[in-house]
C-alpha cells in the first residue's frame, strides 16, 4: 500500500509540473519583487447583445495561480487589474456551470486593455428548458436576451431520461394543470428530485410552488401531498391579495448587479401565494416586502437519502469544474467554474471542489410568489428574472 501512494504522490508532482496554467507566459515582476498589472476593461452583454449584464464575475489567474477578481457594474461594466501576459479573462454569471465566456487577451504593464463587446457577450452552455404556464411566459424573457430554451409537458417530466438533457428547468405559474395531469405527479416529484440532487436547477414562481411542496394547482395549507422538498422546508399559502406591494432587495449581490434596492411588485391577480414560513438554514431570502416577509427565494441545500447518481445536462461533457476561492487579501469566498486542469493548483492555494456553500452535488433551486405575466412584466421585477435565468 505504502508503495502504491509513493507512486501516486510522484504522478501528481509530476502532472503539477508539466501542467500549462491558464496563463500562457510568465508573470512580470517589478525589482521590488511587485507583479506588473494592467487593467482590462469592457461591458458585459447578453448574448444577443440587447441587454448589459450587472453581477457578473470577471477573472484571471497568474502563472502561479493566484486570481483576480472583479464584478460588472449593473450597467454591465467593468474594470479588472490583470498581471501582465498573455492570459485568458473568464467572463461568468451564477457559478459558471451555465453561462460562461472565455477571451484570450494580452495585458501590458500601466495600460488599459479596453474588450470590444463581441468579446464580452455572455454564451449560454446549458441546456434550458420550460413548461409552458398560463400566467407565465419567462421564455419571452430568455429569447430577449438572446439564448435559446425548449419547451417540454408534465408528460415530458415523467421521463427521467428527457430531463436529464436539460440543465435548467423553468416551471411557469400555471403549468402544473393538476386535475387532468394527476397520475403523474409522483413520477414527477421523483424526477426532480433527482435532477435537482444531481445538479440541474429549478425556476418555479407562484402557484408553482406546488411541484416543490405538494398540492394541487396551488398550496392551501403547511403539509400538502406530494412535492419533493420537505415541507418542513417551506410553506406558502395561496391568500395574497391583489395590489402594489413595497418590496425590498435583501442580497447585497443582486441589489449590486440590478442597480437598485427597492421596487414596487404589482401583484394584480389576486390568492396568490404568500410564503409563511421557511426553514432559514436552508433557503436565503433574496427579496422581501416591508413586513420583512419573503418574495423570492433560493437555496442549493437539498438532499435526499436514496437518490440515484445520474449526470444531468452538459456536466458529462465539460471540461470545467466549479470550485470555491477566496479572493486575496479579502475573507471574501467566490465559486466559479475553471477549466479542469487548474483545480490541483487552485486547491493546492487552499481551494476547494464544489460550491462555497450549499450541498456539493445540489443544483438551485429559485422560488419567487411574483412572477412574469404572459401580458408584460410585473413592474421592474423583469430584470429580477433575468437575474435568475443568469444565475441559475
Amino acid at each position: 500500500m505504502k508503495k502504491f501512494n509513493l507512486f501516486f504522490i510522484f504522478i501528481i508532482l509530476f502532472s503539477l509540473g508539466s501542467c500549462h496554467s491558464d496563463s500562457s507566459s510568465p508573470t512580470e515582476a517589478t525589482a521590488d519583487n511587485t507583479v506588473k498589472t494592467g487593467k482590462v476593461t469592457g461591458k458585459v452583454m447578453s448574448q444577443n447583445g440587447a441587454k448589459a449584464i450587472g453581477g457578473a464575475s470577471v477573472f484571471t489567474f497568474d502563472d502561479k495561480y493566484k486570481i483576480y477578481y472583479t464584478t460588472s457594474d449593473a450597467d454591465g461594466n467593468f474594470t479588472l487589474d490583470a498581471p501582465v501576459g498573455n492570459h485568458t479573462i473568464h467572463i461568468q454569471t451564477g457559478n459558471g456551470s451555465n453561462f460562461r465566456t472565455e477571451v484570450a487577451t494580452t495585458v501590458k504593464n500601466n495600460e488599459t486593455l479596453t474588450l470590444d463587446l463581441s468579446q464580452t457577450k455572455l454564451n449560454q452552455v446549458a441546456k434550458i428548458a420550460y413548461v409552458k404556464g398560463s400566467y407565465d411566459k419567462i421564455e419571452d424573457i430568455i429569447l430577449s436576451l438572446g439564448y435559446t430554451a425548449t419547451e417540454i409537458t408534465n408528460n415530458d417530466l415523467t421521463n427521467l431520461n428527457t430531463i436529464a438533457q436539460y440543465d435548467i428547468i423553468f416551471l411557469n405559474c400555471g403549468s402544473r394543470k393538476y386535475s387532468t395531469n394527476q397520475a403523474l405527479f409522483p413520477a414527477i416529484d421523483a424526477n426532480l428530485a433527482i435532477f435537482v440532487a444531481n445538479g440541474g436547477s429549478i425556476y418555479a414562481s407562484d402557484w408553482d410552488v406546488s411541484y416543490l411542496v405538494g398540492g394541487t394547482d396551488n398550496t392551501s395549507g403547511c403539509a400538502p401531498a406530494g412535492g419533493f422538498v420537505p415541507d418542513s422546508k417551506l410553506c406558502s399559502v395561496n391568500n395574497g391579495n391583489s395590489g402594489i406591494v413595497p418590496a425590498v432587495v435583501s442580497n447585497a449581490g443582486l441589489s449590486s448587479a440590478l442597480g437598485f434596492s427597492n421596487l414596487n411588485i404589482d401583484f394584480d391577480l389576486g390568492a396568490w401565494q404568500k410564503i409563511t414560513s421557511y426553514d432559514s438554514s436552508y433557503w436565503e431570502v433574496l427579496v422581501k416586502d416591508g413586513a420583512n416577509q419573503a418574495l423570492m427565494l433560493r437555496t442549493n441545500h437539498f438532499t435526499a437519502t436514496g437518490i440515484p447518481v445520474t449526470p444531468i445536462g452538459n456536466a458529462p461533457n465539460t471540461t470545467f469544474v466549479p470550485v470555491c476561492v477566496t479572493i486575496p487579501g479579502t475573507n471574501i469566498q467566490i465559486t466559479i467554474s475553471v477549466p479542469q486542469t487548474l483545480v490541483p493548483y487552485l486547491v493546492a492555494l487552499g481551494a476547494t471542489v464544489g460550491p462555497c456553500s450549499g450541498s456539493s452535488n445540489s443544483g438551485f433551486i429559485y422560488y419567487t410568489s411574483f412572477h412574469n405575466h404572459a401580458a408584460g412584466n410585473i413592474g421592474n421585477a423583469g430584470v429580477i428574472l433575468q437575474y435568475v435565468i443568469l444565475n441559475l
